[in-house]
């Protein structure tokens, strides 16, 4: 092999390395951005100034119009990173634990999810067609997770087997709901009655 072909191929990794470091910066400025506008959107709503997230992030504002050049397009990916997150959680959860307890485990998630969801509200019911699909894709990524727990639970004689996904899923974003009380202890023990009535006894 000539000389000039390895100069040529130490040059090519010399150059990779770099693209690579920045491509690992780029992905962890957009991890911290995301988790940032979660907890923003959260306490602030969606309309809350870019500068309180950044800040958050320890990033500047450049950055986050760099990844999100309008605000529709950062609360679409923070809705699609929670639902994401959730949904994966579901095999992990069935891999640790027995089937009604990783369903359980995962319905509890899932509250953990759809409270998160309530700083966007203002966002996703707004009429703006840039949110159009996100309703699917709750659906596309939430029923078949939620489905697998259900049937490996119903199939080990452990729940009843005559619910399906979508009635739970929008059972439980019911009882998720604001109740009389603060906090989430109305809406857990709501939940809670829902889940023993999904047992067999």
């Amino acid at each position: 092999m000539s000389a000039g072909v390895d100069a040529n191929r130490a040059a090519g990794q010399n150059e990779s390395k770099p693209q690579r470091r920045k491509r690992a910066d780029a992905q962890r400025n957009l991890d911290a951005l995301l988790e940032a506008a979660v907890t923003v959107f959260a306490a602030s709503g969606v309309d809350a100034p870019a500068k309180e997230i950044t800040d958050l992030a320890g990033l500047g504002v450049g950055t986050l119009y760099r990844h999100f050049p309008k605000r529709s397009d950062l609360v679409k990916a923070v809705f699609r990173r929670e639902v994401d997150a959730c949904a994966d959680a579901a095999p992990v959860l069935a891999a640790e634990h027995e089937p009604a307890v990783a369903l359980e485990k995962w319905i509890l998630r899932f509250t953990e999810f759809l409270k998160a969801k309530r700083g966007l509200a203002a966002a996703l019911h707004s009429g703006d067609p840039a949110f159009d699909e996100l309703p699917d894709y709750f659906l596309q990524r939430f029923e078949p997770a939620l489905g697998s727990l259900l049937e490996t639970a119903a199939a080990a004689g452990e729940i009843r087997g005559d619910v399906g996904a979508e009635d739970l899923l929008f059972a439980v974003a019911n009882l998720s709901l604001p109740g009389p009380e603060d906090g989430t202890g109305y809406s857990r023990r709501m939940i809670g009655l829902l889940l023993d009535g999904l047992r067999r006894l």
